[in-house]
């Protein structure tokens, strides 16, 4: 089966940078797009990057011009490059992606990770 791990979250002063890791590892045919959501305490979760499998990009008008999102493909892995982090960054980030597995290729399914903690201070 699918799991998705992610890595690279941790608390960092305004103003500075992180980078988020999704590495996805299992039985898997292709993987199409992907994103990034994040939940902060209280809120609905939202989407925070996305990037399609021909590479085109989506990002919440929150985060345009600080964050990045990209991959590698042969790593199957995708990241979340975040720049000029704000207090109300502060959320917990999960990754997604749409995957189909090599064992139900017809079917495409969202995969989800553990979520990795981001807190930004003042």
């Amino acid at each position: 089966q699918v799991q998705l791990v992610e890595s690279g979250g941790g608390l960092v002063q305004a103003g500075g940078s992180l980078r988020l890791s999704c590495a996805a590892s299992g039985s898997i045919f292709s993987i199409d797009a992907v994103g990034w959501y994040r939940q902060a305490p209280g809120k609905q979760r939202e989407l925070v990057a996305a990037s399609t499998s021909g590479g085109s990009t989506n990002y919440a008008d929150s985060v345009k011009g600080r964050f990045t999102i990209s991959r590698d493909n042969a790593k199957n892995t995708v990241y979340l490059q975040m720049n000029s982090l704000k207090p109300e960054d502060t959320a917990v980030y999960y990754c997604n992606a749409r995957i189909r597995t090599a064992t139900m290729i017809h079917l495409l399914r969202d995969y989800w990770g553990q979520g990795t903690q981001v807190t930004v201070s003042s």
